[in-house]
């Protein structure tokens, strides 16, 4: 039976269980999974240990043993076996892959694990340009923003689309600004370029200018890193540059309750490194009318003026953007209408979910 006589069946392949623990990878492949109705998906899931989140309802699960559903590289193992033999039931396979350390070998190896079929391969992020140079292509190349597609087209990555991430706004509502005190609100990873340094000396800077407000960091841990004792170094350089009001947290299950408090999201990472190019917690915030101060990194230029952003590595300067934005309520309205519009418009399912369904149908074909 030929593919266009019956349902396409789609592996998605990540290097973790899509009910597992939380990722960007995880987070693209769950939204493609649950796009687009016209596909038969083949996906991972935990066979044991403690599952972040439930499986999804669709789809055939294929089965990874993990303790935590973490990227730990056991797991990675398994999922490049697993996805090896799994691809030769696939018509396509959808890669939801970091370039990382190992991923140049992976690349490498591709037509060994995953024949001759058509591979999508959505990049959420690159940990290391240097990367790039020893690293082959898997197939259609779909990057989040169009700064990362220049670079993977600078490195001959050949066919590279861009479809953004998307945020389902329904679930992500519009919210009125909180009343009390205010709250400036860090998520992101212990990873030394990831922000979090610089977001605890702008708060500082934001402080000695006057500004009145709370500061909370909610954490999450990578594999192999004691979050315990790198959230304690957080809190003793916060008190350290002179912040009194502050909160150091580990990863917060409830994002919407998370950001229904905040009243400002605080993102300044110096390099964007292994994250996704527009972090998806930067585009549940604007969805929510949260406004954010960001990195005048390359990767947030898609967002527009819905933001404000500093030079990054700049934390004097970021805080005085952070401290002039909770002094004017004017802005803030103006920011957080601006934010939930450009989500609408740019990072909503059904743009993500027509691209997406095209590129299949193309490749297919």
């Amino acid at each position: 039976m030929t593919v266009s006589a019956r349902t396409p069946r789609v592996l998605l392949l990540t290097s973790s269980p899509l009910d597992g623990a939380d990722g960007t990878d995880v987070a693209l492949a769950r939204d493609v999974l649950g796009a687009l109705p016209g596909f038969q998906f083949f996906w991972f899931s935990q066979w044991t240990g403690r599952r972040g989140r439930p499986p999804p309802p669709v789809g055939r699960p294929i089965a990874l043993w993990s303790r935590d559903g973490a990227p730990h590289a056991p797991v990675r193992l398994q999922a490049a076996v697993a996805g090896a033999f799994a691809a030769r039931r696939a018509d396509l396979v959808h890669a939801f892959l970091t370039i990382g350390r190992t991923f140049p070998v992976y690349s490498w190896m591709r037509p060994l694990m995953l024949g001759a079929r058509p591979v999508v391969h959505s990049v959420p992020g690159v940990m290391d340009s240097g990367l790039l140079a020893r690293t082959r292509p898997l197939g259609t190349t779909v990057a989040l923003t169009e700064s990362m597609a220049r670079r993977l087209r600078a490195a001959d990555f050949g066919d590279v689309r861009v479809i953004p991430p998307m945020v389902q706004v329904g679930r992500w509502p519009y919210l009125p600004r909180p009343a009390g005190m205010p709250v400036v609100l860090f998520v992101g990873h212990h990873d030394p370029h990831g922000g979090a340094v610089i977001a605890v000396e702008a708060a500082a800077e934001a402080a000695r200018a006057g500004a009145r407000f709370r500061l909370v960091l909610a954490m999450r841990g990578r594999p192999g890193q004691h979050t315990a004792v790198l959230q304690g170094e957080l809190r003793e350089l916060a008190g350290a540059v002179g912040l009194t009001d502050f909160e150091v947290r580990g990863y917060v299950h409830d994002m919407h309750a998370l950001l229904a408090s905040a009243h400002v999201l605080l993102f300044p990472p110096p390099v964007i490194g292994g994250k996704a190019d527009i972090p998806i917690t930067v585009l549940q915030a604007l969805s929510t009318g949260r406004p954010a101060v960001l990195s005048d990194l390359p990767q947030f230029a898609d967002l527009g003026n819905a933001v404000l952003r500093a030079p990054a590595g700049d934390s004097r300067r970021t805080g005085q953007q952070l401290a002039w934005l909770l002094e004017q309520p004017r802005v803030w309205e103006m920011l957080a209408a601006r934010g939930r519009a450009t989500v609408e418009e740019s990072f909503g399912p059904e743009r993500f979910a027509v691209q997406y369904e095209a590129l299949y149908r193309e490749l297919l074909a």
